[in-house]
């Protein structure tokens, strides 16, 4: 990684009408070039609303290829504002095969390339599986002309082994679109217990690792479909240092452009005084593998 990047994230709504999702992202994106930033990251899906809250196959209709209409679009915006952009898309492979899929643009313009994700959740109201399937590319980093970057997405960041096996291919920072938020019905008490689980995982993963993590996720309240509910997206977006130390936060509701400095030196100084990756038992790890240790 360059010695000191400029990064952005971008926390935003996103409405029905796809076009002004993508003018609002293509205007953050502007911004952050204004503010000299290196790299730009925006949330998960960002082209519309959270689709998944019901399964209908009408919602195909929204997948696109890659290369195609969107990521042409924003490479010429790269290109333009000379940034790295990561956006995720609902990619269409082929007929029948869709994936949800990080693109990265570098500075140039060009796609530095992709990533599949590859949990994908089944939940009330995230219902993935039925529109995604798990990626197949792996985990491994996206050489930029700023650096590696370990881009992964929302349900990814629960599991550290992904952060982690991105972080022994040589990734320099750790980046989570995302799209995760409340129930209505959830009381304070649990919507707090969630967040805070949030937070502290992908805290860890900076920890653990010795890399700076990008979360970057959505707000607003989006009704599902077919049903009155609906989540509530929190926000709450930051930027953590490779301590686990929040740098940069939003809130559960701002439209906002987090920006900082991330220097690679501390970084590098940190996995001295922490070498983790030294003391790793690998010979003792097999049943990482396994699905449970019965």
């Amino acid at each position: 990684m360059k010695s000191k990047i400029i990064v952005s994230a971008v926390q935003q709504p996103c409405d029905k009408d796809r076009q002004s999702n993508l003018d609002f992202s293509i205007a953050k994106i502007h911004a952050a070039a204004e503010k000299n930033a290196d790299l730009v990251v925006l949330p998960e899906l960002h082209l519309g609303p959270y689709f998944c809250q019901n399964e209908d196959y009408k919602h195909y209709e929204l997948a696109q290829p890659i290369p195609g209409p969107a990521t042409e679009i924003l490479a010429k915006v790269a290109k333009q504002a000379g940034i790295v952009i990561v956006s995720t898309i609902f990619e269409k492979r082929t007929a029948g095969l869709y994936h949800n899929t990080a693109v990265v643009f570098d500075k140039d313009g060009s796609i530095a390339g992709k990533y599949r994700k590859m949990h994908i959740p089944d939940d009330p109201g995230f219902y993935e599986k039925y529109y995604f399937t798990p990626g197949d590319i792996g985990f491994k980093p996206i050489e930029t002309s700023i650096g590696k970057l370990g881009v992964l997405i929302c349900w990814d960041q629960w599991f550290p082994e992904g952060a982690r096996l991105m972080a022994l291919a040589g990734a320099e920072l750790l980046i989570y679109p995302t799209a995760i938020g409340w129930d209505r019905e959830d009381s304070k008490e649990e919507r707090q217990r969630q967040l805070d689980a949030w937070i502290t995982i992908q805290r860890s993963h900076a920890i653990a690792n010795g890399i700076p993590v990008i979360s970057c996720n959505r707000i607003g309240f989006e009704k599902a479909p077919d049903s009155d509910k609906g989540i509530e997206f929190w926000g709450n977006s930051f930027i953590a240092g490779p301590q686990g130390e929040i740098i940069a936060q939003a809130n559960d509701a701002e439209v906002k452009l987090l920006t900082c400095t991330l220097d690679s030196a501390r970084s590098e100084h940190v996995r001295q005084i922490w070498p983790f990756l030294r003391d790793r038992r690998i010979d003792e790890y097999a049943g990482l593998t396994k699905r449970f240790i019965d």
